[in-house]
């Protein structure tokens, strides 16, 4: 199991920079359109942006495609784009979530490719890592990740504390390689990263 431990006094000065103009200008549009809950906003660095930064500790060590799944404010797609040197998608049916993403995209000078589509309707070359975070249930993850991987590829889903009945419920249907990571901003949740993806039968 990797040890993920994540805090803003590690990050580039640069990049908490970026990351600081990602939350200020979210807190603008949350007066608007519902990027996250009104209740968030005052915890907006822990339960969301060190939340998704922690994942880049659990990537790949050689840096290639990620699509992240139902972005909606940017996370974790738009984190780790700004912190890490992945090419990142960010999937957002949401036509006002997909405008925030493009303004917070130009905002903080980050190169994202933006689909406001149905992640079912998605067609891109198979991808090294996959994401998607407060999305869907494990099961409906997998079915929408399995295509748009590559071989070897890894799915990367924070999940909270039904992440257990997920899985089980997910095994019906679904072979895969599991690791659990202990989430270091949401205590009770858990990180996934899940290999070797393949229908049971």
């Amino acid at each position: 199991m990797k040890h993920v431990g994540v805090e803003a006094a590690q990050f580039s000065v640069e990049a908490r920079e970026r990351l600081d103009r990602l939350a200020s200008l979210l807190l603008r549009w949350n007066a608007r359109i519902n990027l996250i809950s009104r209740a968030d906003e005052a915890t907006l660095w822990t339960r969301h942006i060190l939340d998704s930064a922690q994942l880049v500790a659990l990537l790949p060590p050689t840096a290639g495609t990620l699509i992240d799944l139902g972005s909606g404010a940017g996370f974790p797609g738009l984190v780790l784009a700004i912190l890490t040197s992945w090419h990142v998608h960010l999937v957002e049916s949401d036509q006002r979530k997909a405008a925030f993403l493009r303004e917070a995209a130009r905002e903080t000078g980050t190169h994202v490719a933006i689909h406001a589509v149905r992640a079912e309707t998605l067609r891109l070359p198979p991808v090294q890592v996959v994401t998607a975070r407060a999305l869907a249930p494990l099961g409906e993850l997998l079915r929408l990740a399995a295509p748009l991987l590559a071989p070897g590829g890894v799915c990367l889903f924070p999940k909270g504390r039904d992440a257990e009945a997920e899985l089980t419920a997910a095994a019906a249907g679904w072979h895969m390689r599991i690791e659990h990571v202990p989430s270091q901003t949401s205590p009770g949740a858990t990180l996934l990263r899940i290999s070797e993806i393949r229908r049971a039968g």
